[in-house]
């Protein structure tokens, strides 16, 4: 069984319990397949906090920790956004790709960081992909959530409104569409089924509410056509949806953040995972955040991070098949 990372993600959050809850959830060989990037002693004090009952250390039956040592440290506190919950997230991050990219883990699973931390910190990225793509010097990045019942992929992401409008364009679309296509070829789908959602109301009714999907976004859906895609689009984002829960489509192209994460999270808020494509390496995610306010106190339920270890642990087995040759 290949080695799962799991990142801290910044301290001062919900990382170290979910993290702990989760691994204490796992059957021993997954547990022992597991690998812990960030502080011993936060790990052992969620321990401690959470009842798990875990060890940690060499043995067969402990968690084994990479532990990793950052900057102003002593400015993280509970709850609390800090320059050192920041750094801290920022250098496990960093310490993750190193060993993915050194074969040492097959998929790295992210517990949350946060953003306004990271940026206090000096480290200006808009989030776990964006920081990826720098780390791994990838020329762009995907970002996917994937649920049981809808997954969606996005254009575009952590950027305002009429910046998203802009990235609205026919190649970035067609390079979203290539990315969903390929990773669900790479899960095992023969044929992914491809629904692409317009950007305006009603795709734009012909051009009376705009015209960036005549001009923009229909071309990319007759681009990925040609290369033998199975796509569909545009589509009005009222009901692509719900034509993807009820079976209609595998994936749905979402051409911005709100539009694609809305409907995602209400139809599977605990069992979403945050998956980066077009990168060098893989990574998922729990989708969801550092949660400060219930941060340290126990409560923090591990369900998504279960669910983003299992859906790593199936990148992991894939990748495996994909790479031995047939018999």
């Amino acid at each position: 069984m290949r080695t799962i990372g799991i990142t801290m993600g910044d301290p001062s959050g919900v990382g170290p319990e979910i993290i702990c809850k989760a691994l204490a959830a796992l059957p021993a060989p997954e547990r022992a397949a597991a690998l812990v990037i960030g502080d011993p002693d936060k790990l052992a004090r969620a321990n401690t906090l959470c009842e798990t009952g875990l060890t940690f250390g060499d043995a067969p039956d402990a968690v084994r920790v990479v532990a990793v040592a950052a900057p102003e440290a002593d400015s993280i506190r509970d709850g609390e956004l800090s320059a050192g919950g920041g750094h801290a997230a920022y250098h496990t991050i960093t310490r993750a790709v190193e060993l993915a990219q050194a074969g040492d883990i097959a998929v790295i699973v992210t517990a949350p960081l946060n953003k306004a931390a990271m940026h206090l910190a000096g480290h200006e990225y808009d989030g776990h992909t964006g920081l990826l793509q720098h780390l791994t010097s990838a020329p762009s990045s995907f970002m996917l959530l994937a649920s049981e019942r809808l997954s969606t992929i996005h254009v575009s992401t952590h950027v305002s409104l009429s910046d998203a409008i802009a990235r609205t364009r026919t190649q970035r679309i067609v390079e979203t569409i290539r990315a969903g296509d390929a990773h669900f070829k790479r899960l095992g789908m023969a044929r992914p089924r491809i629904a692409v959602a317009g950007l305006n109301p009603h795709c734009g009714e012909g051009g009376i509410f705009g015209r960036e999907d005549i001009e923009q976004v229909s071309p990319a859906v007759e681009a990925a056509r040609a290369e033998g895609l199975e796509v569909t689009g545009p589509l009005s984002a009222d009901t692509v949806f719900y034509r993807a829960v009820q079976g209609e489509f595998d994936l749905v192209v979402a051409q911005y953040h709100d539009q694609g994460h809305i409907p995602t999270k209400l139809i599977g808020f605990h069992d979403t995972v945050n998956v980066s494509l077009g990168l060098p390496i893989q990574r998922c995610s729990v989708d969801h955040g550092t949660a400060f306010d219930i941060a340290w106190t126990g409560q923090a339920n591990h369900v998504n991070m279960l669910a983003a270890i299992a859906y790593a642990r199936r990148m992991a087995a894939q990748d495996t098949a994909v790479s031995q040759p047939a018999a």
